[in-house]
């Protein structure tokens, strides 16, 4: 009501004869980055600074991918039917994890959330990237006055936000749905291995949509370069069924660290134990060469307009 008896005021005062040049000397002048609007609107976040603006940019990136149903599907409702169907099917068999004889339904819980944050972290960011690259959303992107810099750390903060949700879901449904329970001291072990592993995959999701000329070869090449992984690295099938050549193979890949990393935090109790120094190392070298890579590599132009640039 006070708006609107201030708008209908502005109103007469407009109508009324020489009232615009008084009107446009009282009226003060917005400072630059700020909005225009009055009323509930404060200043933009760029106008708030380089922490509000990254914040902002990281809420839309979230927004965006929780309004994705490619991303919500694979990200969400696919590890939690995974999970269901290979606990119910082969839960009640037994493996053997960092010398500990478990049951699989402990070893498929780590195994989905491993899976889940390649999907998050890796698959879901190449598609992303290459489809708005080549759409050139990227480029008018990289036309604002936003940092480079911002953009892709907001992309990052995003990505550990999605799989930290994930990890969670996945968590309370194995302690619930199939009694795996696991120590304060191994959920934050689990904790700091998918947070350097979601930022590691993300660099490497960078790197290798640099490598993609078209939005249509995307999904092809993200399932050519994780499906294959699912079988030798530990997710569905325990390495100790594995040939020793399998297993070799399979210990190159950033995937199979993952993977050991989480089902050795699933079966300790102190913190010291249930964190893997080798496979951590693993995943940030897999990171740190992917993040170069990508940095050299990387265009925010659709490749017809100028790979590399």
């Amino acid at each position: 009501m006070v708006w609107l008896v201030k708008y209908l005021l502005r109103l007469w005062r407009g109508r009324s004869p020489g009232s615009h040049r008084s009107d446009a000397a009282e009226t003060p002048v917005p400072a630059a980055g700020a909005t225009e609007l009055s009323g509930t609107r404060g200043p933009s976040a760029a106008f708030r600074g380089p922490v509000a603006l990254l914040a902002h940019q990281a809420r839309y990136d979230i927004r965006a991918s929780l309004r994705n149903p490619r991303a919500r599907f694979f990200t969400f409702f696919f590890p939690i039917v995974l999970l269901v169907i290979f606990t119910g099917v082969f839960g009640h068999g037994h493996t053997t994890i960092d010398g500990t004889r478990v049951k699989l339904s402990r070893f498929y819980v780590p195994g989905i959330l491993a899976m889940s944050t390649v999907v998050a972290s890796y698959a879901n960011l190449v598609i992303s990237i290459a489809t708005l690259r080549e759409s050139g959303v990227l480029k008018r992107r990289r036309a604002t006055p936003v940092a480079p810099a911002v953009l892709i750390a907001a992309q990052a903060i995003a990505t550990v936000v999605i799989v930290a949700i994930m990890a969670t879901l996945l968590l309370v449904i194995g302690k619930v749905a199939y009694g795996v329970g696991m120590a304060p001291a191994a959920i934050a072990a689990i904790a700091c291995t998918t947070i350097l592993a979601t930022l590691s995959f993300a660099c490497i999701g960078y790197a290798v949509s640099g490598l993609i000329g078209t939005p249509d070869a995307a999904q092809p090449i993200v399932q050519a370069t994780t499906l294959p992984l699912w079988f030798i690295s530990g997710v569905f099938i325990p390495t100790t069924n594995l040939s020793s050549s399998l297993r070799t193979v399979g210990s190159l890949f950033p995937v199979e660290h993952l993977a050991s990393g989480l089902q050795q935090a699933s079966v300790h109790t102190s913190f010291g134990s249930a964190i893997s120094a080798g496979d951590l190392l693993a995943l940030a070298a897999w990171g740190l060469a992917a993040g170069a890579f990508a940095a050299w590599r990387f265009s925010w132009l659709p490749s017809a307009q100028g790979a590399g640039a």
